[in-house]
């Protein structure tokens, strides 16, 4: 902060927080400092747990994935791919006759 400039106090950052301002870093959703800092704390430890269950190698992999699981994705990977029957017979060069 520039000087001359003072932290705003405890009471302003509440009512900033009612009125949904995010005024705790990582603590969205909160609607009092309070409430912020336990957010963004719970947040935190959160990602370090996962981390600790993925290990270092699979946590990076998981974050540049987007938390996907595999790249096709189902419902997070945008709009599926729509196969038609006419589609799966020309692919597989089958006879419809012997159907």
């Amino acid at each position: 902060m520039a000087s001359g400039q003072q932290q705003p106090s405890r009471s302003e950052l509440d009512e900033k927080a009612r009125q949904g301002e995010t005024v705790v870093p990582g603590g969205t959703g909160g609607k009092t400092v309070e409430a912020q800092q336990n957010l963004a704390q719970g947040r935190s430890r959160g990602g370090q747990t996962r981390k600790e269950q993925l290990g270092t190698e699979g946590y990076q992999e998981m974050g540049r994935k987007g938390g996907r699981s595999s790249q096709s994705g189902g419902a997070a990977g945008g709009a599926a791919a729509q196969v038609s029957k006419d589609d799966l017979h020309e692919d597989l060069d089958v006879d419809e006759s012997t159907m």
